[in-house]
């Protein structure tokens, strides 16, 4: 792809970005390849993701995507409700070692994906995601982190690691530190309280909501507890960067094996974590190849590189976060 073209389009992109989000029913952007009706082009385009399509004669003209924005073409796709995957109940087996590609969680949440094992200096670490192993912010450092996980009949006998760094998520808001704010809901509340009101305020700092990925580090309880080879395929052989039509593939807790394609690059897109709403900026959409429950699966490449740390998806689709931004986040290096 020429390199200039790609960067003119990436300018267009990011102004357009506020605007498409405007919009009713739109759930993330990125660019992808135009597809006319069953067929992929070769047309570079600004993909807008819809979680439905509706009759454009349901929309009023503001609502509806123009077919260019600045002479660059776009297309819609719908790709339904994208969420974080979190699982339902299905049975997984322990592994001792553990590997990647199995069942393994937080005390505490109900099952998701090892992702890879990773390394800092000699000290190795387990990567998946923070609603995985620090239960979407809610965790402590040192909290215990089971294979299987509890959906999985986990139980504190299988107690693998500990939670050792997790980058938090960033829902739009935090506890307040503003200790004026602080006494100001308190005495309403004391209020609320005398008048026989059940409704309680509290104070909270607005952040600026953006993420750049979903993920944390497990530090085993003992070093031969894991293993790096990826159950079924072996040890990853690197590490490489995703790009527009690679084919991919991964190993997770609920589909085992599955294979995809990478459809879009660059995405801004909001995902659901259990009702709260986290948006997420330059992130990766690949076609559907995972479920609830592999959420922190690694993403590889037909040659066994890892691309991609995968945390959410839709009946459509599958998100992930190229890799080497977290490892260069966590400072480690993946076990090959």
């Amino acid at each position: 792809m020429n390199t200039q073209f790609l960067a003119q389009a990436r300018e267009i992109y990011s102004h357009a970005l506020p605007q498409l989000f405007q919009r009713p029913n739109v759930i993330a952007c990125g660019l992808g390849y135009k597809i006319r009706g069953d067929t992929q082009t070769d047309e570079l385009s600004l993909i807008v993701s819809v979680e439905r399509k509706v009759p454009a004669a349901q929309l009023t003209a503001a609502d509806l995507i123009p077919k260019t924005v600045d002479g660059f073409l776009t297309d819609v796709v719908e790709t339904g409700h994208i969420r974080a995957f979190m699982p339902p109940s299905a049975p997984q087996a322990r592994h001792r070692p553990a590997l990647p590609g199995i069942s393994l969680g937080h005390y505490r949440i109900t099952a998701g994906t090892l992702g890879l094992v990773v390394q800092r200096g000699a000290e190795s670490f387990i990567l998946s995601n923070n609603h995985v192993l620090a239960h979407c912010n809610a965790a402590q450092i040192g909290d215990s982190i089971w294979q299987p996980a509890p959906v999985d009949g986990g139980t504190s006998a299988d107690r693998i690691a500990t939670l050792a760094e997790f980058q938090p998520l960033d829902f739009g808001e935090q506890a307040g530190e503003c200790q004026v704010a602080d006494l100001i809901a308190r005495f309403l509340n004391t209020l609320a309280g005398a008048t026989g009101s059940s409704h309680r305020m509290r104070a909270v700092q607005q952040t600026a909501g953006s993420n750049l990925m979903d993920a944390a580090l497990a530090c085993p309880d003992a070093p031969d507890l894991i293993t790096p080879e990826i159950l079924g395929l072996g040890l990853p052989t690197g590490v490489a960067d995703p790009h527009l039509g690679q084919q991919v593939q991964k190993v997770g807790r609920t589909t085992g094996h599955t294979q995809g394609v990478v459809q879009q690059i660059d995405v801004t897109v909001q995902v659901d974590y259990d009702g709260r709403t986290a948006h997420f900026t330059d992130q990766i959409i690949a076609s559907r190849m995972s479920s609830p429950g592999d959420s922190g699966s690694a993403i590889l490449d037909l040659e066994r590189r890892a691309v991609g740390l995968l945390f959410a998806g839709s009946e459509q689709v599958t998100i992930f976060t190229p890799l080497q931004r977290v490892l260069d986040h966590f400072g480690v290096e993946v076990v090959k």
